[in-house]
């Protein structure tokens, strides 16, 4: 899951509340995936100046990502 926020939104309490939430969601679908051999899901709070088209998902999600 991956959610681009604007740079100066990226700490305030709902982004922060927000993204927790997200990364708890993250965990129980990854546990539910690996009961029938799906896929990993994971979060990434990604600064949306960041993102460029010469940039992979897999690149920001690595860089980004929230375990």
């Amino acid at each position: 899951m991956l959610e681009p926020k604007s740079r100066d939104e990226m700490a305030t309490a709902e982004v922060l509340a927000k993204r927790d939430a997200a990364v708890q969601w993250c965990k129980h679908a990854r546990a539910h995936a690996q009961s029938y051999g799906g896929k990993r899901w994971r979060y990434a709070l990604i600064p949306r100046d960041v993102i460029a088209e010469n940039l992979t998902l897999k690149f920001l999600a690595e860089r980004f990502g929230v375990e």
